[in-house]
């Protein structure tokens, strides 16, 4: 079965309309470990927004998402490490789409010595404004958790050990 110019051209638009949501969500997670607060709110749509991350507030607009960010991300002493990976992106519409992602977080504290690693699962919602893609909607739950002390002598003991329980 031969395939159509408009089904080529149909499957190579969704095709770059994936890697362009790829690309927000690197550009967001990269611009949260550089400590770039400008980049972190320009990867959210300006204008009424979801962002409800576990064990934080729930917020509504970007501009208070950052101001949190910048207080607790942006400090001296704060390493942060987000990768993330088994992307599964599918578009709903033209200019809208949803996506999932699995996240290793790992931040490191040099105030209390503490490394903290976590395994995030993120469900996010993207729309197309203006040309380009934006997040309008980002909600994350943690699957398992655990935190490190570093002693003076460099040894590490595990302060704690949690995984969600069992279904």
């Amino acid at each position: 079965m031969t395939a159509s110019l408009e089904q080529i051209a149909a499957r190579l638009a969704a095709l770059e309309d994936k890697e362009a949501i790829r690309a927000l969500k690197a550009r967001y997670l990269r611009a949260c470990d550089l400590k770039q607060p400008d980049v972190v709110r320009d990867c959210f749509a300006p204008g009424a927004i979801r962002i409800a991350y576990q064990n934080f507030p729930e917020f509504t607009d970007r501009d208070a998402f950052v101001d949190i960010f910048q207080a607790m991300g942006c400090q001296p002493g704060v390493y942060d490490i987000h990768h993330a990976t088994n992307w599964e992106i599918e578009l709903t519409g033209a200019d809208s789409a949803t996506g999932k992602w699995s996240l290793n977080f790992r931040t490191i504290l040099t105030g209390p010595r503490q490394v903290v690693r976590l395994a995030v699962e993120y469900e996010d919602v993207y729309r197309r404004q203006h040309g380009r893609w934006w997040v309008v909607e980002t909600v994350s739950y943690v699957t398992s958790m655990l935190t490190e002390q570093v002693g003076e002598d460099g040894s590490v003991t595990v302060v704690a050990l949690a995984a969600p329980p069992a279904a």
